[in-house]
């Protein structure tokens, strides 16, 4: 897996021409959301690579919303926080959006406007 689960807007038009899995990896659209995350667990523990931050941001959305996991916030913010340092931008946001909500971490106006 190459980490991004899937492109998102892509998916649709891939899956109308019959794709049925991922172009970068190769991976299966359609897997439960506990293999998703196993794969993604198996991603991060190699050493880091192009796709690492999206594996990490990825786990992140699995903990923050407990798809595939439970739901745990400060699991969320390590692995949002591990692919922000990386300088992924929607890592970032996402903690900036903790922050703003006080979800996990206390509200923080400030610290929320730095992340975004």
């Amino acid at each position: 897996s190459c980490g991004q689960l899937f492109c998102g807007s892509c998916r649709e038009s891939l899956e109308q021409r019959g794709v049925t899995n991922c172009p970068t990896c190769r991976a299966v659209f359609d897997i439960s959301p506990k293999e998703q995350v196993r794969l993604l667990r198996q991603l991060v523990a190699r050493s880091d690579g192009r796709h690492t931050q999206y594996a990490q941001y990825n786990l992140g959305l699995c903990y923050a919303d407990g798809f595939g996991v439970v739901q745990d916030d400060a699991k969320a913010l390590r692995w949002l926080r591990l692919a922000a340092d990386k300088g992924h931008a929607r890592s970032q946001f996402s903690i900036g959006v903790f922050y703003e909500r006080g979800t996990g971490v206390a509200h923080d106006g400030a610290e929320a406007v730095r992340w975004y």
